[in-house]
């Protein structure tokens, strides 16, 4: 599993999100200048998880984007499932998928099983507001 830009930008712009919601809906152009990616790159991330139902969109005067749920309730794996066409370690455990011929002879498909498992899990218990909530680097400095 390879996680694409278009997934690791999605996070920074949810917790971004997340960070301004108080602000109401936040115009793509400010997301867009704080987090340092392209305008129209952008575009098409947050048409996707508008799509998704993860956050909602205003047009004209006073629009933008915001959440649709509390930090809270969004996880990683939940976010990332929007963007990657899959999280899955190997082509044969995606959605999808035709059945491989050889699965039920295959040593190491209970290892990748378990990987995939692994991966789900661990995505899945970290939530929008954990990330949030964590040290920034430098943030640790004493004197």
């Amino acid at each position: 599993m390879l996680v694409s830009t278009k997934g690791r930008y999605a996070l920074r712009i949810m917790i971004d999100l997340a960070e301004h919601q108080s602000e109401g809906y936040v115009p793509l152009k400010e997301t867009a200048a704080r987090q340092e990616i392209s305008e129209k790159y952008l575009e098409g991330i947050l048409k996707m998880l508008v799509r998704s139902r993860l956050l909602t969109g205003l047009r004209g005067k006073g629009g933008g984007y915001k959440l649709t749920k509390a930090p809270e309730q969004y996880t990683v794996g939940s976010i990332l499932r929007v963007t990657e066409l899959s999280l899955a370690p190997v082509s044969c455990l995606d959605n999808g998928q035709k059945p491989c011929p050889r699965m039920s002879g295959c040593r190491t498909l209970p290892m990748w099983q378990g990987l995939d498992k692994l991966i789900n899990d661990y995505l899945d218990s970290i939530t929008l507001a954990d990330l949030m909530h964590t040290e920034r680097p430098g943030d640790d400095y004493v004197i």
